[in-house]
């Protein structure tokens, strides 16, 4: 389970590194992608692969949709494996989308992470706090 926030400065050559109590779970490597929001998403291998057998596995849904998915999570995604001593590099194409350049904020998401500029995390920071007590209290009334 990923929880916690950290702050890293990248390197001259664009690297950084992942927190160490997440290391031993990453030894796999990780799959990056494009997030939901302006961030990049990070995941387990193991759990990329449980998050690609849930889009593709009998799903309701069209065949064209379901291209258009495959394309949205998958064309953009890359696997990154952590150095010998726990950094990684991003590919500069996510970089440049989450607008990442010399700090970068590490979100741990239950089974992920989330990468952010730290201005834009702080912006999300405010929404998703204002919106947790209202989803919790919908939660309940249901």
């Amino acid at each position: 389970m990923f929880f916690g926030e950290f702050e890293y400065r990248l390197d001259e050559k664009g690297r950084f590194p992942i927190p160490p109590r997440f290391r031993p779970l990453l030894k796999d490597g990780l799959v990056f992608t494009r997030g939901i929001e302006h961030c990049i998403t990070a995941y387990p291998l193991a759990e990329w692969k449980k998050l690609a057998q849930e889009v593709t596995g009998g799903s309701a849904i069209s065949r064209q949709k379901q291209r258009r998915l495959n394309r949205a999570l998958f064309a953009g995604a890359f696997l990154v494996q952590l150095d010998g001593q726990g950094r990684i590099t991003l590919p500069p194409k996510l970089k440049e989308l989450a607008g990442i350049s010399e700090e970068v904020i590490i979100a741990g998401a239950n089974n992920y992470l989330e990468l952010w500029n730290p201005q834009e995390w702080q912006e999300e920071q405010t929404i998703a706090q204002e919106q947790a007590w209202q989803i919790i209290e919908s939660m309940e009334n249901e």
